[in-house]
């Protein structure tokens, strides 16, 4: 299980999908950080890189294909779980090429999204 300082960021404009992630993160012992937009995540000073980003793909104004690529420029390298609704195979192959370590079709199993969470977070001990 993750140390609760293990800190997740969120980033979907579906506020039902950020609350409930939140209230499932938290109970399973990540610090849970949510965003409506990808302008909101990258305008707030963080004092701490988060160990993942779950990234919802179709978002207003910025797209999180276009957030990944703003973070990857910059050097930031977040792992990245996106999430759609409506995201086609090409877009899904585009962001896992671009690094991300998973794409979820919502709905979405959470044992999945927790199994993936979980690996991230070995790997940023190591």
């Amino acid at each position: 299980m993750p140390s609760t300082k293990t800190l997740v960021s969120i980033v979907d404009d579906d506020q039902s999908i950020s609350r409930m992630l939140g209230r499932v993160l938290t109970a399973a012992g990540f610090q849970v950080v949510s965003f409506g937009s990808a302008e909101e995540f990258l305008d707030l000073e963080q004092p701490e890189q988060p160990a993942c980003l779950i990234l919802d793909m179709n978002l207003p104004g910025m797209s999180g294909i276009n957030l990944q690529r703003h973070l990857n420029d910059a050097g930031r390298n977040i792992p990245i779980i996106f999430i759609s609704a409506d995201a086609d195979e090409a877009a899904q192959q585009r962001a896992l090429d671009a690094g991300a370590v998973a794409f979820l079709s919502k709905p979405f199993s959470v044992d999945a999204l927790l199994e993936k969470l979980r690996s991230v977070a070995v790997l940023e001990l190591i």
